[in-house]
């Protein structure tokens, strides 16, 4: 059984990213062969790296699970921690660092899929890549020498996946992000303002998933991508989809991660179906959307196994940021049992 109740299925990729939906009931007792539960409420959000959630709703996927899949559509991960907070989600898909938060605040919960691998670009100025390659970390204090101005990078807030990515990168390549006064990170809300303020010429570069590298590479930006996830980060983390203790001691926790995986494949195997779907779900043009699945960013897999090691570098950043009070094991974050039961 499948009941849709997601707020703004068709709105605009990029500006639903800051957009909020409705929580529902979560979890009811029942009968069914879903050992108690007959409903899921599913929360997800209208990006990218959720892309299985589309899949799964527009190929009728969910008429495979024993339980009646009713999904709520976030604008953000944070709410979706507060919505598993007052016990109204079962399955959340949304970033690694919220699904943390959501652990250490005592949530019962564990993360038994990922969604995607190494989604994030570093973008910056191509006038300033060939500076980078050259002289590493000083290029930086180059460009402010020959700009007047320290090199201004964009993204989301402290502490989310672009902004950690970003911070692990600079501190890698031998930058002290709070010593360095040749650069700069500001925070910007949604990828819809990111591109703008890239389009603007208000920052020089940025952390960022798709389809926003697409987008700029279509309207020929002279922000390009300086290094991909792969190169920054192997197995970086990004989107996850985290399950109660409820749901993952019960069937529905290997049914719904078998679904997830006939996503994953569906996304691989038949692109140009998928970018029907993310034109139906997300709201982005289906050639941008083909465009954006052709991108070295787009690694869209289900296995957490490729993600755990990565992921203690995102722990590391959480505590780091008082986000979680201590980095967390990988055995306090992943429930690997399920997909391996598969």
């Amino acid at each position: 059984m499948y009941e849709s109740s997601r707020t703004a299925s068709r709105r605009s990729f990029l500006a639903a990213a800051g957009g909020t939906a409705t929580v529902g009931l979560a979890g009811c007792i029942g009968g069914g062969d879903g050992g108690g539960l007959d409903e899921l409420t599913v929360a997800h959000m209208p990006i990218y790296p959720d892309l299985q959630w589309y899949v799964m709703e527009g190929e009728g996927y969910f008429s495979e699970i024993d339980a009646e899949i009713s999904g709520q559509e976030f604008g953000n991960g944070p709410a979706i921690v507060q919505a598993l907070s007052g016990g109204d989600i079962d399955v959340a898909m949304f970033g690694i660092v919220p699904a943390m938060i959501a652990i250490d605040r005592g949530i019962s919960a564990r993360v038994t899929a990922a969604n995607i691998r190494e989604p994030m670009g570093i973008m910056a100025e191509e006038s300033f890549h060939e500076t980078f390659e050259q002289e590493g970390a000083d290029a930086f204090a180059t460009w402010e020498a020959e700009q007047g101005e320290p090199f201004t990078f964009g993204t989301f807030p402290q502490g989310s996946v672009p902004d950690v990515l970003l911070r692990y990168w600079l501190r890698d390549v031998g930058v002290d992000v709070e010593a360095n006064d040749s650069v700069e990170i500001i925070e910007i809300n949604g990828a819809d303002a990111v591109y703008q303020a890239i389009a603007n010429g208000e920052i020089d570069g940025t952390s960022i998933m798709e389809p926003v590298p697409t987008i700029a590479q279509a309207e020929d930006s002279s922000v390009t991508i300086l290094r991909t996830a792969a190169e920054v980060l192997p197995g970086q983390p990004a989107a996850v989809t985290l399950m109660s203790d409820a749901v993952r001691d019960s069937p529905l926790a290997a049914q719904f991660l078998e679904q997830h995986v006939r996503a994953t494949e569906f996304i691989e195997e038949s692109p140009d179906a998928t970018a029907e779907h993310v034109n139906e779900g997300i709201g982005m043009p289906v050639e941008r959307a083909r465009n954006a699945l052709d991108s070295p960013l787009s690694n869209f897999i289900t296995d957490p196994n490729e993600i755990t090691d990565a992921t203690q570098v995102f722990s590391e950043f959480a505590a780091g940021n008082d986000q979680i009070d201590e980095q967390l094991s990988n055995d306090a974050i992943f429930d690997l049992e399920v997909y391996d039961s598969l």
